[in-house]
């Protein structure tokens, strides 16, 4: 399978060796929230803004995104700032709706990269409506399945899309951690190895689940070598409708970006980061085993004083 590098849309003025950067908002919330944080990422230097339409939720009754009115907000985005605009899709309807919008790139979430059906959905939607140059970034499933996340990336591929990326956002934390999905850097390490051209982008904002540790995860995922970077940024952050603790303002996205050190060659250090890892998940399985008898222990003086 063969990838055609997207860093050549994103590029603009900019030297081709720099990461590429998406940021914006986890949720496009009103046209005055999306469009003051856009123009603020734009004087900081980003040429992709990404912002949530419609949010996947586990239960009904949050906030589920906007919808199709908040289209018309990323339209007016790219006329005022110049930037691309890049939305999550998840149905045929997304990917109509977004298109017909003149969207510049879909990414597809980690639920949906999960579901077979969902994928092969979105395959022929792109199909159908003869857009196979629209690039299409597939984050990783939320269980560490490295065949599937190949899966969906190959069904996008069968039905001529070419422009592909990974994005790696970590994997469902069951238990004490200190990330909100784990990284486990040795897949998407993996689905480097086989697939060399591919992009693959790192989503620190969702892997770390706080904003303070998006530089430290940021600069790891450089050091290996990842060609981007997807991160959630707010006029506002404390008053985000949604994930407001992994996102920050465009002005600390910036002082981020300037601390990173971007490197010629990846830092080969591949295996000392699996080591700590499995300190860390060890450290986090003490944590929790603690965790759980200090809570009995709670119970029985309870109990004790009851009886």
């Amino acid at each position: 399978m063969t990838m055609t590098d997207i860093k050549t849309l994103a590029a603009g003025d900019t030297d081709l060796d720099r990461p590429i950067i998406i940021s914006g908002p986890c949720s496009a919330e009103t046209p005055e929230q999306t469009l003051d944080t856009a123009k603020r990422l734009a004087r900081a230097g980003i040429k992709i803004f990404r912002a949530g339409i419609w949010k996947p939720r586990t239960k009904p009754g949050g906030f589920e995104g906007i919808g199709v009115p908040a289209l018309q907000w990323m339209q007016h985005v790219k006329e005022t700032t110049g930037m691309l605009t890049a939305v999550e899709v998840a149905t045929r309807s997304h990917v109509e709706a977004a298109l017909s919008h003149n969207i510049d790139i879909l990414w597809i979430g980690a639920r949906t990269t999960g579901n077979p059906f969902a994928m092969q959905e979105i395959a022929d939607t792109i199909r159908d409506m003869d857009a196979p140059e629209t690039p299409v970034l597939v984050k990783n499933p939320m269980n560490p399945d490295l065949e599937l996340w190949i899966g969906a990336l190959e069904r996008l591929y069968n039905a001529g899309v070419k422009r592909l990326g990974a994005i790696h956002r970590g994997f469902s934390v069951y238990g004490t951690s200190l990330y909100r999905n784990r990284p486990q850097w040795r897949i998407p390490l993996e689905l480097r190895r086989r697939y060399p051209d591919l992009p693959i982008i790192c989503d620190p904002s969702h892997m770390g689940g706080k904003r303070e540790l998006i530089a430290s995860l940021s600069q790891q995922a450089l050091d290996m070598g990842f060609d981007g970077l997807i991160i959630e940024s707010h006029c506002n952050p404390d008053c985000a409708w949604s994930d407001k603790d992994q996102q920050v303002t465009p002005e600390a996205l910036s002082a981020i970006l300037d601390h990173l050190a971007y490197r010629d060659t990846p830092v080969q250090n591949e295996n000392l980061l699996m080591l700590r890892q499995q300190i860390d998940q060890l450290d986090n399985e003490l944590l929790d085993i603690l965790s759980k008898r200090m809570s009995i222990s709670r119970e029985i003086g309870k109990y004790k004083k009851d009886h």
